[in-house]
Parts: C-alpha cells; structure tokens; sequence
C-alpha cells in the first residue's frame, strides 16, 4: 500500500472533518463542499487522518508540503550522528614522548564525540605482566577524565588488553561545537587576511580529512 496520502478526487467518503489552510476549524462538511472550498482556494485537499471518524483533511498546498517535508528529511539525515569506535593501540612500556603522543589522538577523540577502544598489545615475556598493561589503562582513563569515562573497564583478550572509553559529549554536540568554531575561525580570517589568508580553507580540509588508521607505539 502507498504511503502517500489521498488528495482531491481519490478520496472516497461522504463527507469529512475539514482544517483550513491556516489551521482553521471548519467542522464536519460534505466531500462535495470541501473539494469546492479547495477550489476556490486553489489548494489541494488532503486527507491527513484516514482513520478518523469521519476522515479529517485539510486544505494546504501538496506540493509545497511534499518539497518542504523532504527538506526536513534530508536535514535531519545530514545531521544525523552515528556512533564511531577509534581505536588506539599502545605497548606496556610505552615511552613518555609517545604516550603524550597516543594521549593527544584519544583526547581528540573524544572531543570529537567518539568512543575509543585502547589495546594494549603484549609480545614475548610481557604477557607474564598483565599488571603493567592495567596500570597503563588506568593512568591513561585518569589523564582523560574530564572528557570521557571508562565505558568498558580494562580485560584480557587473548595477547592484548583491552578497554573502551566514551565521551562525556554527545556526538551531536560535538559536531555543533565544531562548526560553530570552524564558522568563528572563517569570520576571523576575512575580517583580518593579513593574519590567515588560508585558514578557512584548512579548515574546510580538516573537517573533511579521513579518520587515521589505528597507531601502535
């Protein structure tokens, strides 16, 4: 059965509860007087709760209303955030430089509104210290705190240790925070181009770059 909705002529019942065009209440009125009243109004007679007693259908511009709900629909999808898992794998004796490093990615992350899954990948006799991949875990969720919580709390799996953080902020906010900072940095950048000729093209490429693969220390 089609979803669309019955429209003038094929609707087929004596009469009907009518709304008018502004939202009016007209009352109970026969098919015949509301097709008349669409014509005069050159609107469309739509028929907007079929299963009502008697059907109600309002006066309105099909058209115009089928065009403006698929705007609606394409907006939501665009906006729409799905749920994204990085990943970052680290090694249990994981030098400072590169722990500052591997902890900027997950900070990032999380910024972003994204969940991490850390792994912490044992070779050779490390696997006989499980404790120093746990300690590593814990350290890592303490330095992050402020932006994302243990959402899966550190396990053994097979060779590797693993653990996932979430963001205390939603991926919706996330995403509206980063374009309204992206549109302060372009508004900026016009108002002084001495200082950033190219800063908002750099940052139409970094919102468009590709999430980086899953770096191992």
């Amino acid at each position: 059965m089609s979803a669309e909705p019955r429209i003038n002529d094929r609707i087929r019942v004596p009469e009907v509860r009518l709304v008018g065009p502004s939202g009016e209440q007209v009352g109970i009125v026969p098919l015949a007087k509301a097709l008349e009243l669409a014509q005069e109004y050159d609107l469309d007679l739509v028929e907007v709760a079929a299963n009502a007693r008697p059907p109600v259908c309002k006066l309105m511009d099909y058209g115009k209303f089928k065009y403006e709900s698929a705007m609606k629909a394409r907006e939501a999808r665009k906006n729409q955030a799905h749920t994204v898992i990085k990943e970052m794998k680290l090694r249990p004796k994981i030098d400072p430089h590169d722990y500052d490093t591997k902890k900027g990615h997950v900070v990032r992350f999380l910024k972003q509104g994204d969940k991490v899954k850390i792994t912490i990948m044992f070779r050779g006799r490390e696997q006989s210290r499980p404790e120093l991949g746990y300690r590593l875990l814990q350290r890592l969720a303490e330095d992050v705190a402020d932006l994302g919580f243990v959402e899966s709390n550190p396990k053994q799996d097979g060779r590797n240790m693993i653990m996932v953080l979430g963001p205390h902020k939603k991926k919706t906010e996330a995403m509206a925070e980063a374009r309204q900072a992206q549109e302060a940095r372009k508004a900026d950048a016009k108002a002084n181009p001495g200082k950033s000729q190219n800063a908002a093209e750099t940052d139409d490429a970094e919102a468009e770059a590709p999430a980086e693969a899953p770096a191992e220390a």
